[in-house]
């Protein structure tokens, strides 16, 4: 009798790890033939239609990275813009098969959400956005004024921490959509706007009349690491979308670039070789092509070039690099090795 159900547990468990590993979501994404992506509804530099009606930003590259490993196509993404309280409801019933919109990695949403943030793709903290007519040169001197935030966010609950803190007393200005209250700000019905430092910078950038009348304040109130989240449950899914995007970075790391990878193939660099699928066979581990990473690079670029002409100097936000430089250059952003 023992022997009979040690044989049952062991079938119970091979059938529940394979299930997993063969990967509900992953299947039926390949299936489908495209990659249904949750993205901002219009968030310059992160997620936004062009006037063509194309999207771009730092978080659609994710997307359309995940699409070219997957399929050798990266314009096999379907965008669906959610707001800030749509989105994670979207992943947890299936709407989306990955989040990528500028959301925070927390405790709560992973243990209690059944979610699982794959990577950091833009290491950020809260900030406020100012007139400079207003004077104020510090958030400690913003006792007494109104500040728009958006509810149901972790920006709202940093806001009340801070104001606590720091014995300040702020008048919170709450709207649920991000747009409106951006637009709220620059009507003038608040003194200040609180958000990630990188929202703020897109609404200076591309909502206000003047950039250079407004300044976004030094302090960082909060740490705001922005990933890319899917649902529990699928590990080779999990896999794919985390290893999609630290290929961008590892390509970035060996001087790989969208414009060399094809020349790249012949180096003599071992890692390279892996990474460009002309050595090893790194893509059969994630059920893509061996060339799966050649792809992303090619068709999306490094990791630096997606900043860069997203949210860089080169970009209407003109961010530095900051923490999102390389770890070897002075910045957090670090691939794991892709052996």
């Amino acid at each position: 009798m023992k022997i009979l159900l040690s044989l049952i547990a062991a079938a119970l468990l091979l059938v529940t790890s394979g299930s997993a590993r063969a990967g509900q979501t992953f299947d039926a994404v390949k299936k489908r033939g495209a990659v249904v992506c949750g993205v901002h509804t219009g968030l310059g530099g992160f997620g936004a239609p062009d006037q063509k009606g194309n999207w771009a930003g730092l978080d659609v590259d994710v997307c359309r990275a995940v699409a070219a490993a997957m399929f050798g196509d990266s314009e096999k993404v379907k965008y669906v813009p959610l707001s800030a309280q749509q989105r994670l409801t979207a992943l947890q019933s299936g709407e989306i098969d990955m989040l990528s919109r500028n959301t925070t990695w927390t405790l709560t949403r992973e243990a209690a959400n059944g979610l699982l943030f794959t990577a950091t793709n833009f290491f950020d903290g809260q900030g406020f956005l100012v007139a400079k007519k207003l004077g104020v040169k510090a958030a400690t001197e913003l006792n007494g004024a109104t500040v728009c935030v958006q509810t149901g966010t972790t920006t709202e609950l940093n806001l009340s921490d801070f104001a606590r803190a720091n014995k300040l007393d702020i008048k919170p200005v709450t709207i649920e959509n991000f747009e409106e209250a951006a637009s709220a700000f620059v009507a003038g019905r608040c003194d200040a706007m609180t958000s990630d430092k990188s929202q703020l910078a897109a609404i200076r950038a591309n909502q206000t009349p003047n950039p250079d009348d407004y300044v976004i304040l030094p302090e960082l109130i909060s740490k705001e690491p922005l990933s890319t989240a899917v649902r529990q449950g699928d590990d080779q899914w999990f896999n794919l979308v985390k290893w999609s995007f630290y290929a961008m970075v590892e390509a970035e790391e060996r001087g790989v670039t969208s414009a060399n990878v094809d020349a790249m193939t012949k180096s003599p660099d071992p890692n390279i070789q892996r990474l460009l699928g002309a050595s090893g066979d790194m893509g059969k581990g994630l059920g893509v092509d061996n060339k799966w990473a050649y792809v992303i690079i090619k068709q999306v670029g490094n990791y630096g070039e997606s900043f860069e002409r997203n949210v860089g100097k080169a970009s209407k936000l003109k961010l530095e690099r900051g923490l999102n430089a390389l770890w070897n250059k002075g910045g957090l952003m670090y691939a794991m090795p892709i052996r």
